[in-house]
């Protein structure tokens, strides 16, 4: 089978470990050139250096902050010549419920997804809008599509990316470049495995597919987004989420 992202360049934001890192390795095997982005340096480092030479390189992002992004995207097409796919993926929780949440937890996780989505795509789509071609993938949550409880900050994020991936869509529409979101839903990852049991099985419950998703299974959907397998689809939110929620 031909590999889906040949002579690509893919920039992956969070891409240090679980969901993200799932996303890049995919990539990798699709034939892209991939940027691992992530605030911890180290552990970026570590993730490029499982992956065959030149295949991956890690750079040092915090995407709340504009110079970091806009560094970020300069120095993969001063590098590697293009930027291709940006995936928007790097995420906190500051989990609380509302009556104990501070307002500086609130702030943080929307700074963290929602702005720094926004400076993400904002920053690949003007070099994406010069190409005339691209693609940007925005990992939202379910959790935006329906709430949860202890979460009026990340749900609140996850709801925005989808209405700033849609706007975004439009505006870079003529330009060629298209702007998809996925809404990850339960995923076996270091994060979720750490909730309590009770919590694990209530979620569970509540999926048709009866088991978590693997981050692979999201990975797929994101190189799937990031190909022209979808080359007619801009402005769309695929749930991954084993039929949670329907």
């Amino acid at each position: 089978m031909a590999e889906l992202l040949t002579t690509k360049t893919a920039v992956v934001t969070g891409a240090a470990q679980g969901i993200g890192l799932a996303i890049a390795s995919r990539f990798v095997d699709e034939g892209a050139t991939v940027v691992i982005a992530d605030l911890d340096e180290a552990a970026a480092a570590t993730a490029a250096a499982s992956f065959p030479d030149g295949r991956a390189i890690a750079v040092r992002c915090d995407v709340t902050s504009e110079s970091d992004v806009d560094a970020l995207v300069r120095g993969t097409v001063e590098r590697l010549g293009s930027l291709d796919v940006m995936v928007n993926n790097a995420g906190i929780t500051r989990d609380a419920t509302m009556a104990k949440m501070s307002l500086d937890d609130f702030r943080l996780v929307m700074d963290v997804h929602l702005v720094g989505t926004w400076l993400g795509t904002k920053a690949a789509g003007a070099v994406m809008r010069d190409q005339q071609a691209g693609a940007i993938v925005n990992i939202s949550s379910i959790s935006g599509k329906v709430g949860n409880f202890g979460q009026t900050n990340y749900s609140a994020a996850k709801a925005g990316i989808v209405g700033m991936t849609k706007a975004a869509a439009k505006e870079l529409a003529r330009h060629g470049v298209r702007v998809n979101a996925i809404q990850p839903g339960l995923i076996r990852t270091a994060m979720t495995e750490a909730m309590p049991q009770k919590a694990w099985d209530a979620k569970m419950t509540e999926i048709p597919m009866a088991r978590a998703g693997e981050p692979a299974e999201v990975a797929a959907v994101a190189a799937f987004l990031s190909s022209d397998l979808s080359s007619y689809m801009t402005g769309t939110v695929l749930e991954v989420t084993g039929g949670r929620y329907m």
